[in-house]
């Protein structure tokens, strides 16, 4: 959860207060605290029809509103009022200060109800404890100021530090972040790797990652795409992965593979892929099928495509050392003895068989 997701989680308990002070300017702390409270009121109900749930941090602010208003209505003294929001602050403060010094993060698992189960890669893990730091201060200072603005400061003082003051401080925050975050980007190397989607077992994104992040045993699973091409004799192609390749380098492998890259569609991959790998162009793609692929540094859903050509009459890039056509027969013979990828292999078994039956 970044600044502006802070105070647009934040912002609804504290609208009671906000609402108190505009009522009290204008017919007093007695009419002011009907007001604040039936709105609170509202507001729950509100909250309540639409997402159904009962919004904790409204109700807490709502009580806290009752409670110290009375005590103020009777004991005559609006100090216990005024040192609400110091109140709430403090409490704020806690939970910014216990997820930034400590081994715990509340702050993070609190995000996961707001961002509906988008899990954040490293990197953004170390942004955003860098910012609950950040905002610790500012609570914390910013609390500071409501106490002393209570007990020695104008009431007009008071009112502007409580509620105006808070959304500056916290405005400024934001677009310090948001400038600070474009210069990053376009100074980091971080900008320069392949992102790819993290999806569930239905395909549905639920996060990002970057490339290495993918490969590096997280078992964060992506999608990727294989396509397999054959010819009208039911020969197949394949391409020999490349010597310096991490993963299966000098193995035979499925004509095409690649990932897809963050924010990127099946189709649009299939066409990028396949003019990378082999400078191909204007393939006719058939969906086969898809399966959950998992090695000992990766997991993968893999979308498996077939196409056709006849002649290899193109180049593939420097990645791919070599492409030729692989008979069906010459391909058993060589099963699993390291010849080929253990994904091709598993395709060639469960898929490629069944295929050339029915051609």
């Amino acid at each position: 959860m970044n600044a502006k997701g802070l105070l647009k989680t934040i912002l609804p308990g504290l609208l009671p207060l906000l609402i108190f002070i505009a009522a009290d300017e204008i017919w007093g702390t007695e009419i002011g605290l009907y007001v604040a409270v039936a709105f609170g009121v509202v507001q729950l109900g509100v909250i309540y029809i639409r997402e159904k749930r009962l919004d904790k941090f409204v109700l807490f602010d709502t009580i806290l509103i009752v409670a110290l208003g009375i005590v103020s209505i009777v004991l005559h003294n609006d100090i216990f009022f005024k040192i609400k929001p110091g109140v709430i602050g403090l409490i704020l403060v806690g939970i910014l200060g216990f997820s930034a010094f400590s081994s715990k993060n509340i702050m993070m698992m609190m995000s996961q109800r707001y961002l509906r189960g988008v899990k954040m890669n490293g990197d953004q893990e170390k942004m955003m404890h860098r910012s609950i730091k950040i905002m610790f201060w500012i609570f914390l200072g910013h609390t500071i100021l409501v106490f002393y603005s209570a007990f020695y400061m104008s009431k007009e003082a008071w009112a502007f530090i409580s509620g105006g003051l808070f959304y500056i401080l916290f405005g400024v925050f934001i677009l310090m972040e948001f400038v600070r975050n474009v210069f990053l980007r376009k100074n980091s190397n971080y900008q320069h790797e392949e992102m790819l989607a993290e999806i569930d077992k239905d395909g549905k994104v639920i996060g990002q990652m970057t490339r290495t992040e993918a490969h590096n045993g997280s078992m964060r699973m992506h999608p990727v795409i294989h396509v397999h091409i054959l010819n009208s004799k039911g020969e197949v192609l394949l391409q020999k992965r490349n010597v310096d390749k991490k993963i299966q380098p000098g193995k035979w492998d499925t004509a095409v593979g690649g990932h897809v890259s963050l924010g990127e569609d099946i189709n649009k991959a299939l066409v990028r892929e396949t003019k990378e790998e082999l400078g191909l162009r204007n393939l006719k793609f058939d969906f086969i099928t898809k399966y959950i692929w998992q090695s000992d540094i990766e997991k993968e859903m893999v979308f498996v495509f077939i196409a056709s050509i006849e002649e290899i009459n193109f180049k593939p890039n420097d990645e791919v050392d070599e492409v030729k056509f692989w008979k069906f027969p010459e391909i058993s013979k060589k099963i699993r003895k390291s010849t080929f990828t253990p994904n091709f292999e598993l395709e060639f078994d469960r898929i490629l068989s069944k295929v050339k039956k029915t051609a």
